[in-house]
């Protein structure tokens, strides 16, 4: 059991986000975003967003992590920062820790997520049940799943960014090879993440005659939605055509039946660009299951800060979850 105020964080490899839960019930209040890259460790940042909020001591903390939990202490994937729970409890005074995968708390947040939450891409599922499928690509790509198991609720935590991707037809075929790889590889998380979408502006342009700079992903997003950079555009259409392949991979692999929810800082902007089709027909195009797949329902999450509401029912009504996770006492 978590000790009121709770402190929560959901902390990525760019930013960190922290809040508090000051009763059992209520919800998050947001304290500070806070940049990974401007604190030496979770704790220096921890004590500006409460100094600077003025808000009271907290008792306990939970925190998301992007990254794989199976130690008390996780260094960040993308980030430097390793995040210690018993330095944080030591340094609070806290009564409890638990650190979990980020993508934890955004899949206990869809089980009771607001419809108004959400942007339906492709056909709308008024009752649709069964697990749930959580993912989203941002700074890295992260996945989970929510699945009903009598009256209890069972998150998954996956490192489905690291898995292997490939080219399926010729068009994707054209460009593979100019991809630049990560450590030898074209997994997910090389193309389905911010430096991901990068990389296939850079290939494409290769593909082409120009050349392999890296541009910012905040530039080809805004110059392919606009249409000033024809590459970009070629991009975007491209990153949404492979992310409603996995979407639809990882939703085979759970039989996601309830729905897939995709959050990350990277699909609410590109909402017109997945709604042309080319999202919808790959998720769709799983032979021999491509009749069950047009019925589940793929959403993006629009709330922001989505990891805050699930960190709060993870807070009020853990005996509801299980979960993977570290705990640190004193």
């Amino acid at each position: 059991m978590f000790e009121f105020p709770v402190l929560v964080g959901d902390i990525g490899g760019t930013n960190a986000r922290f809040g508090l839960i000051e009763a059992k019930g209520e919800q998050a209040r947001l304290l500070a975003r806070e940049s990974t890259g401007g604190y030496p460790d979770p704790s220096a940042a921890i004590r500006a967003s409460l100094e600077e909020s003025g808000a009271p001591a907290p008792r306990s903390a939970i925190l998301a992590i992007a990254g794989r939990v199976d130690a008390p202490a996780v260094q960040l994937t993308n980030a430097d920062w390793l995040v210690d729970a018993a330095a944080i409890g030591r340094d609070f005074g806290l009564a409890r820790v638990a650190l979990v995968n980020d993508y934890v708390p955004v899949a206990a947040g869809a089980a009771s997520i607001d419809p108004d939450e959400l942007t339906p891409i492709g056909p709308q599922i008024a009752e649709a049940r069964g697990p749930r499928l959580v993912l989203g690509p941002g700074t890295g790509f992260g996945a989970a799943a929510l699945i009903p198991y009598e009256d209890r609720l069972a998150i998954v935590s996956t490192e489905a960014g690291h898995t292997d991707l490939g080219p399926i037809d010729a068009e994707e075929a054209a460009f593979w090879s100019a991809v630049e790889r990560v450590e030898g590889r074209v997994t997910v998380e090389t193309l389905l993440s911010g430096s991901g979408l990068a990389r296939l502006h850079a290939a494409i342009r290769r593909g082409a005659g120009g050349d392999g700079a890296l541009h910012d992903p905040a530039e080809i997003t805004g110059n392919g939605l606009s249409g000033a950079d024809p590459h970009a555009r070629t991009a975007l259409t491209l990153f949404g055509k492979l992310l409603g392949r996995v979407c639809g991979d990882l939703a085979l692999t759970f039989l996601a039946t309830g729905g897939v929810y995709i959050g990350g800082g990277i699909a609410p902007r590109i909402v017109p660009v997945l709604r042309e089709g080319t999202f919808r027909e790959a998720f769709e195009r799983k032979a021999p299951f491509a009749a069950q797949m047009r019925d589940i329902p793929t959403s993006i999450i629009t709330v922001k800060d989505p990891a805050f509401g699930g960190l709060a029912a993870l807070a009020s009504e853990g005996v509801r979850f299980v979960y993977h996770g570290q705990t640190w006492t004193p």
